[in-house]
């Protein structure tokens, strides 16, 4: 898999740019009209889409310390071939882990972690290989003290953060940036042999990293001190964040009883049976595994391996941690002595040597389920055997068949294989599992509201919450036990939530929480997944808001692409991203972006990692069509119209403002969303809502010109709804606000009983 990865980090940015487009998944070199890989059938993006987005990725710098003496000493040909392996054998290490290698600059090498897929452990990912290239140049430096009498020395830094990047498979590089900037400086203030990791980094991957704070560094073009940590040591099959599985389980009996239920029923038929948990990344799988496995505590033999994403020998991996652990429990030091005593024992040990890390595995693909069966079957004749293997969605084909044989065909023992996976599972295997007489199949679902109350008092020690900051949470996360819980970590860390007595108490309106880093980047790398067309549809939709309709998405799709939108809205429900609202389905004041062909994304962190990861430019774009579709003269004006298309345009210019692009173009677009914002606040007042009328006419006077002719005119309006309000000493805005950071929904920012684009963090 190194090799493989190399390859397509080391050409595929030449072979791109000749519209040779190299496939990410196999590194096949393929003609630049394919839409599929020739070899592997992966999908290829598009040739001359150009698409940018923006990315959280994870820059590693490695620079040569004292570099320069070296050419003194040797020789212009022997130094070329010093700095080739070194080149070689840096550019191989990082790409082991998942890094593309973006570039050579002198001595330096530069990787980016997230390009051209996102992964949700890409820090992770960037620190083990930013380790091992450590340890790398120690065996190279052997090599090259015999030979030429040097040794080399790196430093390194790592950081994390967002980039815009083009699209990585057609050659476009990453435009430089802050992250890549600090990235450099944190590998300048390191020591020979060093490796300083960012903030964000570290909180990225501190369950697995073992590390020391440094100084705070002065940075050249940061405006305050940079936080660093000089990395130790990164503990292996470690994950960079680790779940918090103390806090009681909430909810799950119905699922907890199915486990059970099919244990039972390996212990009765003395077969092997298979219980498969599905559910996306954070809604309780490993929770739920855990609280059944300690019913079995005593009862029974438990055995757990991992399937993991990237690495080598990856097919078997969960199998040979299973093995390793039965030679543990049973004080046992091989194969042999485990299998003492069974029928065949040579047969079976030979097709388990190469699973258990041993050397001289000659079986066959044929022979190793079935040394598999045999294992199980040995190890569940005293006691019911539980082989629990996690994150089924990464496993290979090769391992699936194995655990369906062995399910299949075990008998003389009870055994119950515990199955956790992601949907996508199913996407490359839609049958496997399901419609099995000796397969018990559940879905966990996200939790109610009143079960994220009591998950969030668990979490928050038993102490009580407000019900309104409560509710906050649950429908932020959508019911995802893990989003609830980086949420309340992130409130807590920033002091947003503190104890008083017996009761949290939020210290702000909680109106500038960002998005959890370890949240953020599992949603990001789930969303990077997806097709091309199918990821365009999806941000298009974000735009709308949270709440959208499909006529919606279909006025923002190009023309060529507005017939395949409602398939791949179905596609989008069936990943479990969005759901279908239905007739009726949207509540009341959505009418205007919702109706009988309404969707709704999952849950607020979907929406917003979506929206985030479209580049300005193009939201501006977006939300400029958007306000001209609902400004369209067809029938009749809707009340929330005004608003909601005031605020489409706020939001075209907003962003086209932070990029410095203010001529009579963007002008054009204040002008005519102060116009839509104070009609919608004369028509707050005209229905008795002041304090919307406020929002809504300080907006406007805030995108007004100042010379602007109506800006009298609204000042009075102004005044009046201050004044119903009871704000009238409340001074105006005399500059247009800037922030567009993300920030929780209130009910002064959005138009009342409007929810789409408002239900969401407005921006």
């Amino acid at each position: 898999m190194g090799r493989l990865q190399l390859k397509v980090a080391m050409a595929g940015l030449a072979s791109y740019a000749l519209g040779m487009p190299i496939c990410a998944q196999c590194g096949e070199d393929n003609p630049a009209r394919a839409r599929f890989c020739l070899a592997c059938g992966s999908p290829l993006a598009l040739a001359g889409t150009g698409r940018e987005v923006r990315k959280t990725v994870t820059v590693v710098f490695s620079d040569l310390v004292g570099s320069t003496p070296l050419g003194e000493r040797l020789d212009p040909e022997s130094l070329r071939e010093v700095i080739t392996r070194y080149y070689d054998r840096a550019a191989e290490v990082l790409a082991r882990h998942g890094g593309t290698v973006a570039k050579f600059i002198g001595d330096a090498v530069m990787a980016v972690y997230g390009i051209p897929r996102l992964h949700e452990d890409d820090a992770l990912r960037a620190v083990r290989g930013a380790a091992e290239l450590g340890e790398a140049l120690a065996e190279l430096n052997g090599e090259l003290e015999a030979a030429w009498g040097v040794r080399l020395a790196l430093r390194t830094g790592v950081n994390t953060g967002e980039v815009v990047v083009g699209d990585p498979v057609h050659g476009q590089e990453v435009v430089v940036g802050d992250a890549v900037n600090v990235a450099a400086r944190l590998e300048q203030a390191a020591g020979p042999g060093d490796v300083l990791i960012g903030e964000q980094t570290w909180r990225l991957v501190r369950d697995a990293a073992t590390v020391e704070p440094v100084a705070p560094l002065a940075v050249k073009g940061k405006g305050g001190p940079v936080m660093a940590f000089r990395l130790l040591g990164v503990r292996p099959d470690m994950l960079g964040h680790a779940r918090q599985l103390d806090a009681p389980m909430v909810g799950r009996g119905v699922e907890l009883g199915l486990l059970d239920g099919a244990l039972r029923t390996a212990v009765a038929e003395r077969a092997c049976h298979m219980a498969l948990v599905l559910g996306p990344a954070g809604v309780g799988k490993s929770r739920l595994v855990q609280e059944f496995l300690a019913t079995v505590d005593g009862q029974g033999t438990v055995l757990r391996g991992r399937c993991v994403e990237y690495g080598e020998g990856l097919t078997y991996w969960p199998i040979a941690e299973v093995i390793r652990q039965a030679a543990a429990a049973s004080g046992q030091v091989g194969l042999r002595d485990l299998l003492k005593g069974e029928e065949h024992v040579a047969f079976v040990v030979e097709g388990l040597a190469g699973m258990a890390g041993t050397a001289g595995q000659t079986a066959s693909r044929e022979e190793v389920p079935w040394a598999v069966r045999r294992l199980f079957e040995a190890l569940a004749r005293g006691r019911p055997l539980v082989v629990v293997v996690d994150d089924l969605h990464w496993a290979e084909p090769a391992l699936l068949d194995l655990l369906e044989h062995v399910a299949r065909s075990a008998s003389d023992g009870p055994i119950l294989i515990v199955g956790t996976a992601r949907p996508e599972l199913l996407d490359d295997r839609p049958d496997w599992g399901l419609d099995r007489p000796w397969v018990t199949a559940m879905t966990l679902e996200p939790l109610g509201e009143d079960e994220c109350v009591r998950l969030i008092g668990n979490l928050l020690g038993g102490a009580s919450v407000s019900t309104e900051t409560a509710g906050s949470i649950a429908r932020a996360t959508g019911g995802n036990p893990l989003f609830i819980e980086e949420l309340i970590a992130e409130l807590l860390d920033r002091r947003l939530l503190v104890r008083a007595d017996d009761r949290w108490e939020a210290t702000a309106d909680l109106d500038h929480v960002p998005i959890p880093a370890g949240v953020s980047a599992l949603l990001a790398a789930r969303l990077d997944r997806l097709d091309v067309e199918e990821r365009a549809v999806l941000e298009r939709a974000s735009v709308v808001g949270q709440v959208f309709d499909r006529q919606a998405v279909v006025a923002l799709s190009p023309e060529p692409e507005r017939p395949a939108v409602g398939s791949r809205l179905a596609m989008l429900v069936r990943r479990q991203l969005i759901r279908a609202e239905g007739a009726g389905g949207a509540a009341d004041g959505d009418a205007a972006t919702s109706g009988p062909e309404g969707f709704r994304f999952r849950h607020l962190l979907i929406r917003d990692v979506s929206y985030e990861a479209l580049p300005k430019r193009r939201r501006a774009e977006l939300h400029e069509r958007l306000a001209d579709w609902l400004g369209r003269d067809e029938g009749e004006v809707l009340p929330e119209q005004d608003e909601i298309a005031g605020h489409h345009f706020e939001q075209a210019y907003r962003y086209l403002e932070q990029l410095g692009r203010i001529g009579p173009r963007e002008m054009e677009l204040a002008i005519r969303g102060a116009g839509r914002l104070a009609s919608g606040g004369r028509r707050a007042m005209s229905r008795d809502d002041p304090p919307a009328a406020v929002n809504l006419l300080s907006r406007a006077l805030d995108l007004l010109p100042s010379g602007d002719s109506e800006r009298v005119g609204w000042l009075l309006d102004l005044g009046d709804a201050l004044t119903e309000a009871g704000e009238w000493r409340r001074p105006t805005r005399s500059s247009p606000r800037r922030s567009t950071a993300p920030r929780w929904p209130t009910t002064a920012s959005c138009p009342p009983g409007a929810r789409s684009p408002c239900s969401t963090w407005a921006r």
